[in-house]
């Protein structure tokens, strides 16, 4: 463990024991599509374990699968697009992205937030990231791009170059060893571990979950070292029972676990 990992674990917010709902985060998940339907389900799955509430807007058919499958979504609520305003503005942090797809819907979303919330804590994933306009990233923003996406994000500005990182936001660039880029620090942190498993549908949108649900009361690059960290960890608990054969969901029910298991480390 770097030290800067375990600089991290130091600085975790812990819920106090006098404090109430919603005290201890507060997370709006902005996702899935016609076409995607599992992928923004992993992402509330896990951030639901980590915040005290999260609110989840998609479009109407995911809407709909989301409330019949929590019967009772006590986490938090189900909205609808037209209610995201109010729900900005009372998130501590926004995830977009998981299950988007590349519409030009998607695009005039994604864009239009960007723009008018630029001072929010965003993390940006999956499909939104693909249709973003780079210029609307700021200093209190994460993306999430895998090597190709970063490709995508260097053609529309020089800046977002992996061998030469000088843009204005974090970056948690996704590989068997994830690197961390800091606004115009070119020089990456790494995390490495993990395994196989890993490659499946849907880790992307847990790992995205785990992040945006940690900014929510942590500093970006703690949350960005945080995330990696675990999800790969997450991954090795899972191998050392059942090989590579696991998959997005099995992922989310050990994270806690595992973040637990260090926590009790790190107060020893």
């Amino acid at each position: 463990m770097t030290k800067e990992l375990k600089q991290a674990f130091q600085n975790i917010y812990l819920p106090d024991s006098n404090s109430h709902k919603g005290q201890n985060g507060k997370l709006l998940i902005i996702g899935g599509s016609q076409l995607f339907h599992a992928a923004s389900k992993w992402s509330l799955d896990v951030a639901s374990k980590i915040v005290d509430m999260v609110f989840y807007s998609s479009v109407p058919s995911n809407n709909k699968l989301i409330q019949e499958a929590k019967q009772n979504f006590w986490g938090g609520i189900v909205i609808e697009r037209s209610q995201l305003k109010n729900y900005i503005e009372e998130a501590d942090a926004v995830l977009i992205g998981p299950g988007m797809d590349r519409s030009f819907y998607t695009k005039s979303l994604v864009n239009k937030l960007l723009k008018k919330y630029p001072h929010k804590k965003w993390v940006i994933d999956a499909g939104a990231l693909q249709m973003l306009e780079p210029k609307l990233l700021r200093e209190q923003h994460i993306i999430t791009p895998h090597h190709q996406e970063i490709a995508l994000l260097q053609e529309k500005n020089p800046l977002f170059a992996e061998e030469n990182y000088q843009a204005p936001c974090f970056c948690l660039l996704k590989g068997p060893s994830d690197k961390i880029f800091s606004p115009r620090n070119p020089e990456p942190l790494k995390i490495s571990g993990g395994n196989a498993g890993l490659t499946k549908g849907g880790t992307g949108d847990v790992l995205a979950g785990l992040l945006a649900a940690l900014y929510c009361k942590n500093e970006a690059l703690d949350s960005c070292l945080l995330a990696s960290y675990l999800n790969k960890k997450a991954g090795e608990e899972l191998y050392q029972k059942q090989g590579v054969y696991y998959n997005s969901s099995d992922l989310v029910e050990i994270i806690p676990e595992v973040l637990w298991q260090e926590l009790q480390k790190i107060t020893k």
